[in-house]
């Protein structure tokens, strides 16, 4: 299996592209802002050919380039109807700061569209996309429509590989303080979506770098009160995302 990921964009946001191998079909996951020459480059290394642009949320920090990308390459978007909204009206779903950064920004910069073929995701379906089987779990809390993807990984020490767009980091998990995020959902998505998962999982998530379940759930703040609500609050520590 072929996964290649790069940050894109003055939020950092990881875009992945996602194939069987070299010269195969491929899935492009995430596309934010300046991401565009970042998929092309990839694409041109190995051959590919985007079938599919999978989309974890709607923040724009996640989903700027999906239009273009999917008109490239005549892909379809896939997103959960409850974020599918913000593919026309990013806008609704981002902090004052984040909005007040592109208002600022030359007249036309943030005009916003559906790509052509929009499809949308539901809470446990497999998706087969370019010979690669995705497990869609629903998450709520960092937006309404916030998704994972979950793919199987052949090798002795990793079952699948997830990708976790802005519900789960590396020590730390998404926001909840912008338009549509609810942290007790976000609480409950990790309890339900993350800690009944096997160790082993690698989790490449919407900002940072990689981890693995294992290592947060003995090691994350967030994850380590729910298992063990004794264990104090988590006033003053550190969320993510846009």
């Amino acid at each position: 299996m072929l996964i290649a990921g790069f940050p894109a964009g003055p939020w950092g946001t990881n875009c992945y592209v996602a194939a069987t191998a070299a010269g195969a079909e491929c899935v492009v996951i995430d596309p934010g802002k300046d991401a565009a020459p970042g998929v092309a480059e990839v694409i041109r290394e190995h051959r590919l050919k985007p079938v599919a642009v999978l989309l974890t949320h709607g923040h724009i920090d996640h989903m700027w380039s999906v239009t273009p990308v999917a008109g490239t390459y005549d892909a379809t978007a896939w997103i959960h109807p409850e974020d599918r909204h913000l593919l026309s009206d990013p806008l609704a779903g981002i902090s004052r700061e984040s909005a007040a950064m592109m208002l600022g920004m030359p007249e036309g910069k943030f005009e916003f569209a559906e790509p052509d073929d929009v499809r949308e995701l539901a809470d446990g379906v497999d998706l087969e996309l370019a010979g690669l089987r995705f497990v869609v779990d629903h998450t709520p809390g960092h937006t309404p429509g916030s998704v994972t993807f979950r793919t199987p990984y052949d090798h002795a020490d990793v079952s699948e590989v997830m990708f976790s767009g802005d519900l789960l980091f590396e020590g730390s998990i998404g926001r909840t303080d912008l338009p549509g995020g609810d942290h007790p959902a976000m609480l409950r998505s990790l309890a339900s979506k993350v800690l009944t998962l096997p160790d082993d999982i690698v989790v490449l998530p919407g900002h940072g770098g990689q981890t693995s379940i294992g290592r947060e759930r003995a090691i994350n703040p967030f994850l380590r009160e729910l298992q063990d609500p004794v264990d104090g609050g988590t006033a003053g520590r550190v969320t993510r995302g846009l």
